[in-house]
């Protein structure tokens, strides 16, 4: 096993610690660590064997085969499994979960059977872009994670305002506390970071949903000209075999 290969399979290895972190106290019982401190940690590394085993693979001439299937699900499951866990911290709405997930199996199906008929479809730069958006949305909720019992923000689980967000009284206090003499406390600090993940959380979803366009679009466009390529190949063998059939018989 390779270099790249290895650090594909850390990357999923982490998944699953990665869940134990989030939702249970195992950080603060074993390590004495606040989970969100810990769970920034593995999620980090998991990020950094993203970027790391590619480059490596290219540059040291080790793409193989393995590594091409493995590192876009490991991506899937690493992204999945701490979106659906923030979800169970009421830190990110299911529906927006449900789309983000939902556009990764319909793109990695898509891919699939664009594979069968030998057509590659390749990652496009706003697929690029929006998996950079899900590594930072996910960091800053992971960042806001209560220590406690209690949520920071008393909305926590219902609707957070998409445009009136400053009706939100915990979000005011602690924006004057930034910007006012009254010091800002870490209570505040996480707050503003949830506020910025709920965010990006609308740049991830709407970039998901025009990348899987793209895709789509892309996987068509390869069908349609693969097939056309195909009628047209059809009657120019056809033609050829029956010319080669009236040649026979001339002779």
């Amino acid at each position: 096993m390779n270099l790249p290969n290895a650090l594909t399979l850390l990357r999923i290895f982490i998944v699953p610690l990665l869940v134990v972190v989030i939702l249970t106290n195992v950080s603060e019982n074993v390590l004495g660590k606040p989970r969100y401190i810990v769970g920034l940690g593995l999620f980090v590394i998991a990020a950094l064997t993203d970027l790391f085993d590619g480059m490596i693979a290219r540059r040291w001439k080790q793409v193989s085969k393995v590594g091409k299937l493995l590192d876009p699900i490991a991506d899937k499951l690493l992204i999945s499994a701490a979106l659906i866990s923030l979800v169970e911290h009421q830190l990110a709405p299911a529906w927006a979960v449900v789309v983000i997930v939902g556009r990764e199996f319909a793109v990695t199906g898509l891919r699939s059977i664009a594979a069968t008929d030998g057509v590659v479809i390749s990652a496009s730069a706003m697929g690029k872009f929006k998996m950079v958006a899900q590594v930072v949305t996910v960091g800053l909720l992971i960042l806001s994670i209560s220590p406690g019992q209690s949520p920071h923000v008393s909305n926590f689980g219902q609707p957070f305002p998409a445009i009136q967000f400053w009706t939100v009284p915990e979000l005011r206090a602690a924006w004057s506390h930034l910007i006012g003499p009254q010091p800002t406390t870490w209570s505040d600090w996480q707050i503003l970071l949830y506020t910025a993940g709920r965010a990006m959380l609308w740049v991830v979803v709407i970039s998901s949903i025009y990348s899987m366009w793209g895709y789509f679009r892309a996987f068509f466009s390869s069908g349609f000209s693969s097939g056309a390529r195909r009628k047209q190949s059809a009657p120019t063998a056809a033609t050829t075999s029956a010319a080669a059939t009236a040649q026979f018989h001339k002779n």
